[in-house]
């Protein structure tokens, strides 16, 4: 599988993108709904990745710029055709690295509280998230659930329970 920067262009990227927004609308009001739409992923303090498994997407992530010393994991989204095959964990690892790259000393991201999003938290718990409170412009929501770790200039292998 190969990790690229992705310009947000290709139809089957936004294609995903679409079926991400489509599947987090039911689960929780409008106003506690962070995840990131075209124009928001294309801001000039966003990188996006999209990871392919030859000419097909299998996944995207990106990272926002939030401080000098603090970053921001953002949608993070596996096709539904590569479920269960690393997808999201290498995207993960790829994503830690870069923040050590670019010298940040913290990674933070916000997640769902509700069960869909269950399998995300257990992803993040294996990278080393720990449960923190709102970071940024975040405000506490009790459908959300926020995360954070220090980052080392290796991303760990996960670490699963």
């Amino acid at each position: 599988m190969d990790i690229r920067v992705d310009n947000l262009e290709s139809p089957e990227v936004l294609a995903l993108l679409h079926e991400h927004l489509d599947s987090l609308a039911p689960t929780a009001p409008a106003e506690s709904r962070h995840a990131l739409d075209l124009s928001g992923l294309r801001s000039s303090d966003i990188t996006f990745w999209s990871i392919w498994d030859g000419p097909v997407v299998a996944g995207f992530g990106a990272l926002k710029h939030l401080t000098e010393s603090h970053a921001e994991v953002k949608s993070m989204r596996t096709a539904t055709s590569h479920l269960r095959q690393g997808v999201a964990s290498k995207m993960l690892q790829h994503i830690i690295k870069e923040a050590a790259v670019r010298g940040y000393s913290r990674l933070s991201l916000e997640t769902g509280s509700m069960e869909f999003f269950e399998a995300a938290r257990r992803l993040y718990t294996s990278f080393g998230f720990v449960p923190c409170p709102p970071f940024g412009s975040y405000k506490t929501d009790p459908n959300s659930v926020f995360m954070t770790r220090q980052v080392n200039e290796l991303a760990p292998e996960p670490s699963y329970p």
